[in-house]
C-alpha cells in the first residue's frame, strides 16, 4: 500500500482558521458613542416621501441599560418647524421602529458600564441636496434686436 503523502502546510490551516483578528471579532459589538450612533443610524428607515415631507429632523433622547435594552421610555425632544402633524406622527414612528430593531444595543463590557443610565440625544434626520442652480450664460443665451 502506498502510503499517502500530507502537504507541507497541513498544520497551517487549522491555524489560519483559528487566528481572527482582534479588531474583527469585536466588529459586532459597541465599543464607543460613536459606534452606537451609527449602529443607530443603521437601523433608521424615514418614511417614504410619498407619505411624509423629506426634510424633516427629529431627535430623541435614549438612555442604555447595561445589556443593550432601552432604559425606561424615549422622549421626543424636538421636531422641525415645517413638519406637519402628519409627518410628525410617521417620525415618530420610524424612529421608535429602529430603536425597535437596533436594541438590544451589544455593547462590550467597558461600554455597557459607561453608558449605563446615561441619556444621550440621536439626531435623525434626511437632508436633501439642494437644487442645482439654472446657469444662465451670456453667450448661449439669445438675443433678438
Amino acid at each position: 500500500m502506498a502510503k499517502a503523502r500530507k502537504s507541507p502546510l497541513w498544520f497551517a490551516v487549522p491555524l489560519l482558521l483559528s487566528w481572527v483578528p482582534a479588531g474583527h471579532a469585536a466588529s459586532d459589538q459597541v465599543d464607543n458613542i460613536r459606534e452606537a450612533f451609527v449602529r443607530l443610524h443603521r437601523c433608521w428607515e424615514p418614511p417614504p416621501a410619498s407619505k411624509a415631507h423629506p426634510d424633516i429632523e427629529i431627535t430623541a433622547i435614549v438612555t442604555f441599560r447595561r445589556d443593550g435594552t432601552i432604559l425606561g421610555h424615549p422622549r421626543i425632544t424636538y421636531e422641525s418647524d415645517n413638519a406637519t402633524d402628519n409627518d410628525r406622527v410617521l417620525y415618530r414612528i420610524a424612529v421608535m421602529e429602529a430603536l425597535q430593531r437596533c436594541t438590544p444595543m451589544p455593547f462590550t463590557e467597558g461600554m455597557a458600564g459607561a453608558i449605563a443610565g446615561r441619556p444621550f440625544a440621536v439626531r435623525f434626520q434626511i437632508r436633501k441636496p439642494p437644487p442645482k442652480p439654472i446657469e444662465k450664460r451670456a453667450w448661449l443665451t439669445r438675443t433678438t434686436l
